[in-house]
């Protein structure tokens, strides 16, 4: 028996097909990818099919299933307390531990860069001086309020030596590295 794959969406309908199967034990591939199995001679007559545009328009509609994942209101996905999160590039060389981001637009002093055991944390806030409207966007894609972002550190750094420093808008920490390779010596004392 020839076994066929279809990948279902977030939603549980099939990306192209629509397929209702009882089985006991799922296969190995259904159970890592979620996709269900069609036998041969099911038939895919009676199975509907979907244009990209439709399924497109499935998702994005808010309405067209009621356990959604869309089903929070504008209001809720943008309130005021929302925080953004930075994008991060986290590397290392010999010596030291790196992190980048890209904050524009941001004041050193607006900046709050902290430790904490393995975690370096970036807050600040991106402030936009100039009001426009909203009915006067065309586009409106730059965040503009309060921002964070967490970063649990690979190795062990030396906290005291941490340099931070911000250049065109680019945020750039070095975390050296501490050498836990290196044996140290204890003294032992009597009493």
């Amino acid at each position: 028996m020839q076994l066929k794959y279809i990948i279902f969406n977030c939603y549980g309908r099939p990306q192209k097909a629509a397929i209702n199967m009882v089985k006991t034990k799922k296969s190995f591939i259904e159970r890592i990818t979620g996709a269900k199995q069609m036998e041969d001679n099911d038939s895919r007559e009676s199975m509907p099919i979907y244009s990209e545009d439709e399924e497109s328009e499935m998702v994005m509609s808010t309405n067209s299933y009621p356990n959604s994942f869309n089903s929070v209101s504008e209001e809720e996905d943008y309130s005021d307390d929302a925080e953004g999160q930075l994008t991060i590039d986290v590397y290392q060389t010999d010596n030291d531990v790196v992190i980048k981001s890209t904050i524009a637009g941001v004041k050193p002093e607006d900046l709050d860069v902290s430790i904490n055991n393995d975690m370096v944390t970036i807050k600040g806030e991106r402030k936009n001086e100039e009001r426009v409207s909203t009915e006067n966007y065309y586009y409106q894609e730059c965040y503009w309020g309060s921002f964070s972002r967490s970063v649990v550190l690979p190795v062990e750094v030396i906290a005291d030596k941490i340099e931070a420093s911000l250049k065109n808008g680019i945020l750039t920490i070095r975390l050296p590295k501490a050498d836990t390779t290196k044996t140290k010596k204890i003294q032992v004392r009597g009493f």
